[in-house]
């Protein structure tokens, strides 16, 4: 159970404590300082307060599928423009072969490097496995701060689709690596190579090695592959569905 009051600019219906209204965008604080009569009117007046049930799935849809005001148009064509791009690199990525490595091959993969490496640096003090899984780790936690920054702080859907499209593209990214456990053929960073690097420089060697899964590398990086791909088809329904509503209100 909650209390809800009205915005004092659009009346908007808040149903949670916020000192911005998520309808207009307006800050509760600077509105009443240069309006102080509605400030006086507001509490001159008896306000009614309305207890209701918390909806959690009510919150959860606006979360998803409202922003905190309405954008420009100007933004629904930048939208449109990425959204489409990301709809023709969806249909490269998803229908190479894992052999073909075209998501480590693209310069998105120069994106996640550097995530990826700092990983290993950020989960060192829990031991030598953690460490090595921490780069994998790292560069699947990345998309997925920035997915919860752009939902929950600026309430922007639509960059929060993008967000899971790129999470997405990370497994495509990592399944190559899984399937070179065994075979220690694509190219490391420094220039070695699995096969003849030292035992622990290829992480995912290393990793199904120490745990006794080397055999099913390939099984590994198939499954990597498959959830990559259904999540970037998911995500960009999500960014589909938010392109349509802007235009079909």
């Amino acid at each position: 159970m909650k209390e809800s009051m009205n915005c004092p600019k659009c009346r908007f219906e808040l149903t949670v404590q916020s000192e911005i209204c998520p309808h207009c965008g307006i800050v509760f604080e600077k509105y009443f300082k240069y309006h102080p009569e509605r400030n006086e009117r507001e509490n001159a007046q008896s306000p009614v307060v309305t207890v209701v049930e918390e909806d959690k799935a009510g919150s959860l849809r606006q979360l998803l599928f409202q922003e905190a005001q309405q954008s420009p148009m100007i933004y629904f064509w930048g939208r449109l423009l990425i959204f489409l791009g990301l709809i023709i690199w969806t249909w490269q990525l998803v229908g190479s072969s894992i052999d073909s490595n075209a998501a480590g091959n693209s310069f998105l993969h120069l994106v996640n490097l550097p995530f990826h490496e700092a990983g290993h640096i950020v989960f060192r003090p829990f031991g030598a496995f953690i460490a090595s899984l921490g780069g994998t780790l790292a560069q699947l936690l990345m998309p997925l701060i920035c997915m919860g920054v752009l939902l929950v702080k600026t309430r922007d859907p639509f960059g929060a689709s993008v967000a899971l499209w790129w999470f997405a593209e990370n497994f495509l990214d990592i399944a190559p690596y899984i399937n070179d456990a065994r075979a220690g053929q694509l190219p490391l960073l420094g220039g070695n190579f699995g096969h003849s690097a030292p035992y622990g420089f290829h992480d995912w060697h290393y990793l199904l090695t120490e745990s006794g899964l080397l055999q099913y590398d390939q099984v590994m990086a198939k499954a990597a592959f498959l959830m990559g791909s259904l999540i970037m088809l998911l995500s960009l329904l999500w960014g589909g569905f938010l392109l349509l509503k802007r235009i079909r209100p």
